[in-house]
């Protein structure tokens, strides 16, 4: 069994990865919808797939840090007993 600290520190090294990548993967989007910017037709599809591509993975890494959030609570819990309030 793993202690609560290692739990809470592999925690907040997955957040810290899971947000950069979001990061980059903006930064990414938004260089590619700017090189296709004067495509015409093609340049705006390419935009709207960028723009709901950035969306889903928003949503994804909400969603992934709420399971780690959850996964934190559940250890501190189990070290912490039942009669913790948070």
């Amino acid at each position: 069994m793993s202690s609560y600290s290692d739990v809470q520190r592999a925690v907040r090294v997955e957040k810290f990865r899971i947000w950069f990548a979001w990061v980059c993967a903006g930064v990414i989007a938004l260089i590619v919808g700017r090189a296709v910017a004067g495509l015409g037709v093609v340049g705006t599809v390419v935009q709207v797939l960028a723009a709901a591509g950035w969306l889903a993975l928003t949503v994804a890494a909400f969603r992934m840090t709420g399971a780690l959030n959850r996964r934190a609570e559940a250890a501190r819990r189990e070290v912490l007993g039942g009669d913790y309030p948070g």
